[in-house]
């Protein structure tokens, strides 16, 4: 496998017309115009054994994914797609087949959302990783949305519904029996093939909502983070959280709290967001109108410790852990192998 010749490679099946690109994959660097005042840029690494494993997810569907991750930063700030990066590190049993099936299905999800992968790099590394570099844009400094304006009264809501991905990779993973075919398939697709919200970012943003984060990590995690960056507490109600379809069945024939993969087991990437109360109709009206409806499930404390209470259907606080990339891996190391779905 030569290494200019699979770029080259690479480049065609990416390239697509773009006004804002005057110098794309192929120079020493990418020449882009820029398309708002102010730029949004996200960076992700995904390493095999931490964040997936090839024994359960196909090139094209890992392509996907990394892509549509990194997206779901730029949507959660409110901002529009821009360009991609992606650097890739190849073991010695994946080949130029297997990459380009990978950039494949990063590709198609690009052109999906208007975005450029502009560029890259490729190395050889003893596991396979995939680091994405996107960047979006906005008019306006105050068009974006960070997670530091939460405030006393605000009331919290989320996207969609939650729990669906850690659903799905329990069937990838235990394959569980008595679970209906169809709903098996949509908790898959959750899984591996994510949906960056980036319309409903930007509706959200446009609503009036003070502060927002994507649902990588968990609610019980990304309510953490919202609560450090706005130096605020939070009080949400478990019972509110809008539970994906299917997810009971899976998590009852696994043995598994259904609230453990809604609050805790992360990549639903829906968006999480504080609201001021005057606030309430315009962002449930920009939820339904981009598609992704809005379901409210607490508000922010007035004073108090700046940490998310959990709480159960009789008011006490109950402990759900989230993601940590440095405590463990999604998924367990296997040998290396191919998907087959």
């Amino acid at each position: 496998m030569n290494e200019f010749d699979l770029l080259r490679k690479i480049r065609e099946r990416v390239a697509r017309p773009d006004d804002r690109v005057l110098v794309a994959a192929g120079d020493d660097a990418a020449v882009v115009r820029p398309a708002g005042s102010v730029s949004v840029t996200s960076v992700d690494i995904f390493v095999e054994g931490v964040h997936f494993r090839l024994v359960t997810t196909s090139l094209s569907d890992l392509g996907h994914k990394c892509l549509a991750a990194s997206l779901s930063d730029i949507a959660a700030m409110g901002a529009t797609g821009g360009e991609a990066y992606l650097a890739v590190g190849l073991p010695d049993h994946l080949g130029e087949r297997e990459t380009l099936e990978l950039a494949e299905g990063a590709a198609a999800l690009a052109a999906e959302h208007g975005v450029t992968i502009c560029g890259g790099d490729l190395t050889r590394a003893d596991e396979l990783f995939v680091a994405v570099t996107v960047v979006g844009y906005a008019e306006a400094a105050d068009r974006l949305v960070t997670r530091g304006g939460a405030r006393a009264g605000d009331l919290v809501g989320v996207t969609g519904a939650l729990g669906g991905s850690g659903a799905g990779l329990i069937l990838l993973e235990r394959k569980p029996p008595g679970i209906d075919i169809q709903a098996g398939e949509r908790l898959l697709d959750r899984h591996l093939r994510p949906r960056p919200l980036l319309e409903a970012g930007r509706a959200l943003a446009a609503a009036g909502v003070s502060a927002m984060l994507d649902v990588s990590d968990g609610v019980a995690s990304d309510l953490e983070r919202l609560c450090e960056q706005s130096g605020v507490g939070v009080e949400v109600q478990l019972d509110a959280l809008p539970v994906d379809e299917g997810v009971a069945e899976v998590a009852a024939a696994a043995g598994v709290d259904p609230l453990e993969l809604a609050a805790g087991a992360g990549e639903d990437y829906e968006l999480l967001f504080t609201a001021p109360p005057a606030a309430r109709d315009a962002v449930e009206r920009a939820g339904r109108d981009s598609g992704s409806p809005v379901t409210w499930i607490g508000r922010v404390s007035d004073g108090g410790e700046p940490v998310p209470r959990l709480l159960d259907e009789t008011g006490r606080s109950r402990e759900l852990a989230g993601w940590d990339h440095l405590r463990r891996g999604r998924e367990p190391k296997e040998p290396p192998g191919r998907a087959s779905r």
